[in-house]
């Protein structure tokens, strides 16, 4: 017992480093946002959960975007802010298949639509369907649950946005031929670090002394 309980907050604290190192890689700029860039961590934090579960995935990475912020100065502004959020309704999409995860793109359209620039660019919001057209696929394709996870974060980020910020319509818009671009890199990118994760944890159980036996590990995806 006790050796497991050291095993699991080997693992609690290492997933929590590589996540705040991930988060240092700049990857691509945010689309409609001057001061705010992707990063390696946007593949990396969506995929916690399932290794760690629902809820310790939701923590880990609200604790690893906390620690990152503590350390850049804590500058609190609203695209800062609205940045903690959304990730972790992916982290929950991507950890289990539930239709309790669906409730978050739909209350997302709901909130998108009931404001005025929202309604003015009411099609922008069909993109989050995309978590529902995904959700029979769940545990088919890697891909259609990255592809999910991703759209949901998505939905959570707009749907804040816009009533934060109150974005016009006509940027809304204009993003429309973009997002389905940089949703499927992002989706492509969970995938590939699940993966790599999934294979580099089977080799560690395999080669190493640590065991990680409670690690839900993907028969497919490891050694």
């Amino acid at each position: 017992m006790k050796k497991i309980f050291s095993e699991k907050f080997f693992f609690f604290v290492l997933l929590i480093t590589v996540g705040f190192l991930a988060m240092q890689v700049p990857f691509s700029k945010l689309l409609g946002a001057e001061n705010i860039r992707f990063s390696l961590f946007d593949f990396y934090g969506p995929i916690a959960g399932a290794f760690v579960g629902s809820i310790s995935g939701v923590v880990s990475v609200l604790i690893m975007q906390l620690v990152n912020w503590g350390i850049h100065g804590f500058t609190l502004d609203m695209g800062t802010a609205i940045r903690l959020f959304p990730v972790l309704f992916s982290v929950l999409y991507f950890a289990r298949r539930s239709k309790l995860s669906l409730l978050v793109p739909a209350v997302c359209m709901i909130a998108f639509w009931a404001h005025p620039e929202g309604r003015a660019a009411w099609y922008y919001a069909l993109y989050w369907t995309i978590p529902f057209l995904a959700y029979p696929f769940y545990n088919k394709f890697l891909f259609a649950r990255a592809l999910g996870a991703t759209f949901t974060q998505h939905a959570v980020g707009g749907a804040l946005w816009i009533w934060a910020l109150n974005m016009k319509a006509s940027l809304w818009i204009g993003l429309i031929p973009i997002v389905w671009k940089e949703r499927m890199l992002m989706a492509l990118g969970i995938s590939l670090t699940y993966i790599v994760c999934n294979y580099l944890l089977g080799l560690i159980t395999t080669k190493t002394k640590f065991k990680l036996s409670f690690l839900p590990l993907h028969p497919k995806y490891r050694v």
